[in-house]
């Protein structure tokens, strides 16, 4: 299995990044654990008031860490109207991979809505790369709704967003919407650079998210079909934890590491 990097999502410790002094603390936390690599996602401080220099702060902190960013989440309006602010702002952090957390609501929940986000995507997508920066969509469950077309909408992603649309594919949500997540990632080769891993446990109140390796889903084919599709990164995110969070992620980065 060729070899592929264990990264930090950030929106996991969104609540121990509110301040610059908290990042660099989270940083030497999971950079003590071994773990090299973040995507800098929900970090409040690095919103749209003076991005440049909040992006060369955060770069600072992240190279003081011996942490490299690898993808970011960036408000959608923001790449459609100032891309190149974003580009600045991709190029200071040090990072190729720009996504959003998903289709805004602007767009709807439909075949026709999902075709525009499309039409709209690759033109943001065109221009990134032509300066260095890919750019993707993150998944949730919904995006896994048929469609009045037949199909899903996420096969829309996979059809319409042509080869530059990269897919963050998340795990969990996969799975949720009802699909096998190996399977979309054999549908998307080479466009997959970063994908997100949460598990899944089973409870008396449902299904819940966990940390990689302590629920249900099948690591062994999923990290094979990863392989396979090109994955650069497994960012591990878990959006709610039941325990404290670094122990989380410190869990799923140990069963990662003895896998990849």
């Amino acid at each position: 299995m060729p070899s592929m990097g264990i990264a930090a999502q950030l929106f996991t410790f969104r609540d121990h990044v509110k301040t610059p002094a908290d990042f660099a603390r989270t940083l030497e936390r999971i950079s003590k654990m071994g773990c090299t690599a973040a995507q800098v996602s929900a970090v409040p401080w690095l919103g749209v008031d003076e991005p440049l220099g909040a992006a060369k702060e955060a770069r600072r902190i992240l190279d003081d860490n011996g942490i490299k960013c690898i993808a970011t989440h960036r408000p959608w309006s923001r790449l459609l109207e100032s891309r190149e602010a974003e580009i600045e702002f991709h190029q200071a952090l040090g990072c190729d991979f720009a996504a959003i957390g998903g289709v805004v609501p602007d767009y709807g929940k439909s075949a026709d809505e999902f075709d525009r986000f499309c039409d709209d995507a690759v033109v943001v997508a065109a221009e990134l790369k032509d300066a260095g920066i890919r750019f993707g969509v993150h998944n949730h469950a919904y995006e896994f709704a048929h469609s009045q077309r037949g199909g899903t909408l996420y096969d829309i992603f996979i059809e319409r967003g042509g080869d530059d649309l990269m897919l963050e594919l998340d795990t969990y949500w996969a799975w949720v919407g009802g699909m096998n997540p190996a399977t979309l990632l054999k549908r998307s080769r080479g466009r997959v650079p970063v994908i997100h891993l949460k598990d899944i446990e089973v409870t008396d109140d449902g299904p819940v998210m966990c940390p990689v390796g302590e629920g249900n889903l099948d690591w062994d084919e999923i990290l094979a079909a990863a392989s396979d599709a090109g994955a650069e990164w497994l960012a591990i995110e878990q959006d709610d934890c039941r325990r404290d969070v670094f122990s989380c992620f410190e869990s799923s980065f140990n069963f990662l590491s003895s896998r990849v």
